[in-house]
């Protein structure tokens, strides 16, 4: 009985370590360095997305993993989290380690990513990846869909509406909420996705899109990265509750036939920033 006892313990430990990502086993003091160490190297921006992003692998899926601190009126979360993730905060943490070379530094530029002018708050979080989250991100990233697509690229319009987003959050306070608007963006069914793929490049962040929903464009963010030749999406993902690889051309028959899902918007890592040994300094954000 007591050996039973014994070799559940031994299974159930292993199966908690097995789905431990890299990262959420460091320190912050670790982490610090490790940003000091790979900063150092002669590696672009998306290099290093490749590097951190891989550190994620394995992390527990969870929607709510991240909030605006302990002080947050609403949603007090914390601010970093490396136990667990979802599709947004794991691009976002990505990004801003890529971007950084400490502790310090990542900290704050996954602000500047996250909030409307690094303005830490609800009613200041970049919610709507299409609306809200690329164009204050402009600095840094640049929607090239319609470079992945070529002339097969098409476009979809949606009615943003950030007062019955709150509203919706039971948030009654609807000072300094942006105006309703009706922005348009270019995408890729996923036909056109699996034709132009090789127009993609490591480090690619991508959208999925909602096919029917009238009031958002985005249901998921995920990143494209190569190795040996091969492409595979990276994600954080409530379908497995993990974070975890997918060849890319798997990934897109898994969708080719979606009735929910429209297709792909793209994102990328503007050039003249994903330089070998580019790093961006959180108060060098304005002048971008």
């Amino acid at each position: 009985m007591i050996f039973r006892i014994i070799l559940i313990t031994l299974i159930a430990t292993s199966v908690v370590k097995t789905q431990q990502s890299e990262i959420s086993l460091m320190t912050n003091h670790q982490i610090d360095s490790i940003l000091t160490e790979v900063s150092a190297k002669n590696l672009t921006v998306t290099e290093r997305m490749k590097y951190y992003s891989k550190l994620f692998l394995d992390m527990p899926y969870d929607l709510t993993c991240a909030g605006e601190g302990p002080y947050a009126l609403y949603e007090p979360m914390s601010l970093v989290n490396f136990d667990s993730t979802n599709c947004m905060v794991y691009c976002e943490h990505v990004l801003a380690l890529s971007i950084s070379d400490s502790w310090d530094n990542f900290f704050n530029n996954l602000q500047q990513i996250r909030y409307k002018d690094g303005v830490i708050g609800m009613r200041t979080r970049n919610h709507y990846t299409m609306a809200d989250w690329l164009p204050e991100n402009s600095w840094l990233l640049e929607d090239v869909s319609a470079k992945v697509g070529g002339e097969l690229t098409t476009q979809m319009t949606r009615k943003i509406s950030h007062k019955k987003f709150f509203e919706g959050k039971g948030i009654t306070d609807l000072r300094y909420v942006k105006n309703d608007r009706q922005p348009t963006i270019d995408y890729l069914p996923f036909t056109v996705l699996k034709k132009n793929k090789h127009n993609l490049k490591s480090g690619d962040v991508l959208s999925l899109l909602f096919a029917k929903l009238d009031n958002i464009f985005s249901a998921h963010m995920l990143m494209y990265f190569e190795k040996d030749g091969e492409g595979f999406m990276r994600e954080s993902s409530s379908s497995k509750m993990t974070t975890f690889d997918t060849p890319i051309s798997e990934w897109i028959d898994n969708y080719i036939d979606s009735e929910r899902y429209a297709g792909v918007a793209v994102m990328r890592v503007k050039d003249d920033l994903n330089r070998p040994g580019k790093i961006i300094l959180p108060w060098e954000i304005n002048d971008l």
